[in-house]
């Protein structure tokens, strides 16, 4: 404890900072009494800048050697602040307006749970298991897919966010929070190497997916939205894709035994 690298734990103590204005920010709109989804866009993005704060955080630790056991405990606090609780308190809020008041709690309860175990089997299994891929849905993807499905049904149609809260997110939520503590894997991105030499064409397909996004700057919910719930379909699928292929490649060997 007496080296505690102050850049990484800056970028954490920033991402914590946004999941704490996403919760005030539910506060704040509740306290007013006007309920209007479009208000809580702010705690969403919040979240998803949080997102991207932790991301680097992780990357500059390790592109400046300043990993620390410090660091890790630090991250987690702050991701269960910011990728637990405030997804939790935006959900309940926005539910217990349209829906039974338990069945807010509840899943509430149960999402700021399995996140807390999802980190909890993280720091235990980190210098063995996850270095290449993460087991279970990592924690802010899972809040990635909560408030990017929340901005994306706002953009469509503020009318069907109300449907999509009643009918659609509660089950997203049960769903999410199993994803967090089961055995699915997903890969990770941090083996992304951003500090080490690339080819010369990453650097124009990368001008080239900016100049997208920026033709697609009124869709980007869409976007966010898509790109989370692909890499939620992508290690489930992949998941029973690698249980097919056990089965199938031990069915001859069972054959030969007999």
């Amino acid at each position: 404890m007496r080296k505690v690298y102050l850049l990484p734990n800056l970028f954490t103590a920033a991402s914590l900072a946004c999941g704490v204005f996403a919760i005030l920010n539910v506060f704040n709109v509740a306290e007013t009494a006007e309920m209007e989804t479009y208000k809580y866009e702010t705690s969403c993005w919040l979240i998803l800048i949080s997102a991207v704060l932790d991301f680097f955080d992780g990357w500059v630790a390790r592109m400046t050697r300043t990993e620390s056991a410090f660091g890790v405990q630090f991250d987690s606090l702050a991701d269960l602040v910011a990728f637990g609780v405030a997804p939790a308190v935006l959900i309940y809020t926005r539910l217990i307006d349209i829906e039974n008041r338990h069945i807010a709690e509840v899943l509430a309860a149960l999402f700021v749970v399995c996140g807390a175990l999802r980190l909890a089997r993280y720091n235990v299994q980190k210098s063995r298991v996850e270095k290449i891929s993460f087991t279970g849905l990592p924690i802010p993807a899972a809040a990635g897919v909560i408030v990017s499905s929340f901005l994306f049904f706002q953009w469509l149609d503020p009318e069907w966010n109300t449907e999509f809260l009643l009918n659609f997110l509660p089950l997203l939520m049960v769903v999410i929070s199993y994803l967090m503590v089961s055995t699915v894997n997903y890969p990770s991105l941090k083996q992304l190497r951003l500090e080490s030499r690339r080819q010369f064409d990453i650097l124009p397909l990368t001008m080239v997916v900016g100049a997208i996004l920026y033709l697609l700057k009124n869709a980007i919910p869409a976007l966010v939205f898509a790109g989370f719930t692909c890499y939620v379909i992508f290690g489930i699928v992949a998941h029973f894709y690698g249980i097919v292929r056990q089965k199938g490649g031990s069915t001859p060997e069972k054959a030969r035994s007999m």
